[in-house]
């Protein structure tokens, strides 16, 4: 479990194919910090550490994970967002998120907001997400509020902050990122089905 409150970034230093799996390793402060078999959030995608050293890691994402999300779209030097399982007993400053993406998204506007932005997103509704204004949303590990929503569109704001310290200054009209819709409203959407 992941609170959707980015630590730090890190690099894309290595990916490698091998049978279907991407092995891809991170140039991270975090490194010496971590063990083998702990998880880590890439851009919102719970990861399992298999190998490091004091500088780097690396996790291996499977092909089902490579066909949900947007890490089959890494290059080399590409930053990630980074955040490491939260910790039982401390403060949840954002909201509960699995670090399992449920699809991935195209951000289709960015407007500069008086000293902060406005990213308008869009995804296929054909999965039956939803997004509810005021509510939460997490797009590439990052947890957000919900500005506006839509059948298969919705709107954050986001902070100076978030802005410098994610990879939100990376992103341009027609990225796709990672988005994993709120766990309780998931739930909802399902019993309402029944």
């Amino acid at each position: 479990m992941f609170t959707g409150i980015i630590e730090t970034l890190g690099e894309v230093q290595e990916l490698q194919n091998d049978n279907g799996n991407l092995h891809i390793t991170i140039k991270s402060s975090l490194a010496q910090d971590l063990k083998i078999d702990q998880s880590v959030s890439h851009n919102g995608i719970c990861l399992t550490v298999v190998s490091l050293d004091e500088s780097s890691y690396t996790v291996t994402a499977i092909q089902e994970t490579l066909e949900k999300t947007n890490l089959n779209q890494l290059k080399i030097g590409q930053k990630v967002n980074l955040e490491r399982a939260m910790i039982l007993g401390s403060r949840l400053d954002g909201h509960i998120v699995q670090g399992h993406v449920d699809q991935t998204g195209t951000i289709t506007k960015i407007e500069e907001k008086d000293g902060s932005w406005q990213f308008s997103i869009n995804y296929d509704s054909i999965l039956n997400n939803i997004t509810i204004e005021k509510g939460s949303i997490t797009i590439d590990g990052v947890s957000l509020t919900v500005v506006d929503s839509g059948i298969n569109t919705f709107s954050v704001a986001i902070i100076p902050y978030t802005f410098e310290h994610t990879c939100f200054n990376n992103y341009e009209v027609g990225t796709i990122i990672n988005l994993e819709f709120d766990v309780i409203g998931k739930y909802v959407a399902k019993m309402m089905q029944k």
